[in-house]
């Protein structure tokens, strides 16, 4: 697997230790010769720590910056030590690293791949508020970037070279900007996104993200998350 020797593995998290050992240790050996760094995103715990023993690289930031904070590192990161691709992986588990020489090989003709729970593998299902504005969002996105998408607000996504230059400078750090506001970024900048059926798993561990309170105020902060991502000047890339 070529790609893998330029490919960075980044992992944002916070408050992860009892999942993120489990969860690196499948990366790097499902993904020979990949490097991982994990983001310490301000963890209470011993993220960092059971992070670095368990193999990968870890930088900490000093206190939570919420998913786009670490991203944005974690690509300044990969520019700065000659990494071409990186591909965002929970720490939790929930995603599968066997998915990932997929969302590579589709580098070759996008500059940005999702890896899709509603387009037609896993049965991962979202309810309420959230699976509403989940879909508009799609719709509307789908339309920005001028192909069909079913999940932009997914976790799990590979950036190539153009996108990852982009990402290093511009990645945005606020609520849902690591999703929605990212890939409303890319394509008004000139990058091209596709997307990949992946299937989710359950958490590995830790508390998730979301629950019936978040959830109620999912559609009005996407919202916002959205206007935000549009009002903002386009951003290009050179090739």
């Amino acid at each position: 697997m070529p790609l893998l020797l330029d490919t960075l593995v980044v992992m944002p998290a916070f408050n992860e230790e009892e999942a993120v050992a489990a969860v690196i240790k499948e990366v790097l050996s499902t993904l020979p010769g990949v490097r991982c760094l994990v983001v310490n995103d301000g963890s209470t715990d011993r993220t960092a720590q059971v992070a670095r023993e368990a193999g990968a690289t870890v930088l900490t930031l000093p206190f939570n910056l919420g998913v786009g904070g670490a991203m944005r590192l974690g690509f300044q990161y990969a520019v700065e030590n000659g990494f071409e691709r990186v591909v965002q992986i929970d720490a939790d588990g929930q995603h599968n690293p066997s998915n990932v020489p997929n969302l590579l090989a589709q580098l070759e003709n996008a500059d940005i791949v999702i890896g899709a729970r509603f387009a037609g593998t896993g049965d991962y299902d979202v309810t309420g508020p959230r699976k509403w504005a989940m879909k508009i969002l799609a719709t509307i996105i789908s339309r920005i970037a001028r192909t069909r998408l079913t999940d932009v607000t997914s976790g799990f996504k590979a950036a190539g070279p153009r996108a990852v230059r982009l990402f290093a400078v511009n990645y945005p750090a606020e609520y849902l900007g690591d999703t929605i506001e990212s890939l409303v970024l890319a394509s008004r900048g000139g990058c091209t996104v596709v997307q990949v059926p992946v299937a989710m798993r359950p958490r590995a561990g830790g508390v998730p993200s979301h629950n019936p309170m978040k959830s109620a105020v999912y559609l009005g902060r996407a919202a916002m998350a959205l206007v935000i991502a549009l009002w903002r000047t386009p951003i290009s890339v050179r090739g």
